[in-house]
């Protein structure tokens, strides 16, 4: 681990208040004569501050400090018991174990911190609508055809308004955009009542947004080659149809 590894490490400590009494005045005291020291302690609030917001303050369980004291004490008489005081190294590599588990703890803290932020702007961002309608007809007077979509689910419905039956044919519906070069079916209108299927789930909701969607008088059954037989008579666009 570099200095500024060490340094980066102490700064999380500091912020996240694992270091006893006596070493955090000394980390206070170092900041003040240590640019690098001050500006990572005030990188890791920055980091931490919106999870620190956002989580609510817990208070410790009664008693868990004298029982932490009494695991202290009892670790102390086992080492003097033995008589066998830790070697400088080992509690070098205490240390720096403690802050490498503390480093990844505060990582660990960021990365939800940030997923939460995250989480929350989408809960703050006004829903997209979803609900359009198009009313299909030659003219003005002349409603033929009423269409419905719903962009999230892609779901097409489509009922029949005045348009009037014709033997031996059939309505077609066309979804026609730049995009898609050639009109695409999106397959045959019922005579009455309502025509609803997925039709629009392979498209992009941009391109079912701002599609125009028309009908074709075709034979009996829909276009025998995929392809407009005839020019169509009734067309229309989407407009929003809910807030």
């Amino acid at each position: 681990m570099s200095d500024q590894d060490d340094i980066d490490a102490l700064a999380g400590e500091y912020v996240l208040g694992t270091l006893d009494a006596a070493e955090r005045a000394a980390v206070a005291a170092r900041r003040q004569r240590e640019p690098d020291l001050d500006q990572a302690i005030i990188a890791w609030e920055r980091r931490l501050g919106p999870l620190d917001e956002a989580s609510p303050a817990i208070e410790p369980p009664e008693g868990l400090f004298a029982r932490i004291e009494a695991r202290i004490r009892s670790s102390t008489q086992d080492l003097t018991q033995t008589g066998a005081p830790a070697a400088p190294e080992i509690i070098d590599l205490t240390r720096r174990l403690r802050r490498w588990r503390n480093a990844a703890f505060a990582a660990g803290a960021l990365a939800a911190g940030l997923a939460l932020a995250v989480v929350w702007q989408d809960m703050l961002r006004p829903p997209q609508p979803s609900n359009f309608v198009a009313v299909l007809q030659k003219d003005a007077a002349s409603p033929a055809f009423l269409v419905e979509v719903n962009l999230n689910s892609r779901l097409l419905t489509v009922r029949p308004v005045a348009a009037e039956r014709q033997a031996g044919k059939s309505y077609e519906l066309w979804l026609i955009h730049d995009k898609l070069g050639a009109p695409r079916s999106l397959g045959v209108i019922a005579d009455q009542g309502f025509t609803v299927r997925p039709a629009l789930a392979g498209y992009d909701p941009a391109v079912v947004e701002s599609a125009t969607y028309a009908v074709t008088l075709e034979p009996a059954g829909g276009s025998p080659t995929g392809a407009p037989t005839s020019a169509p008579i009734f067309a229309g666009k989407l407009v929003q149809a809910t807030p």
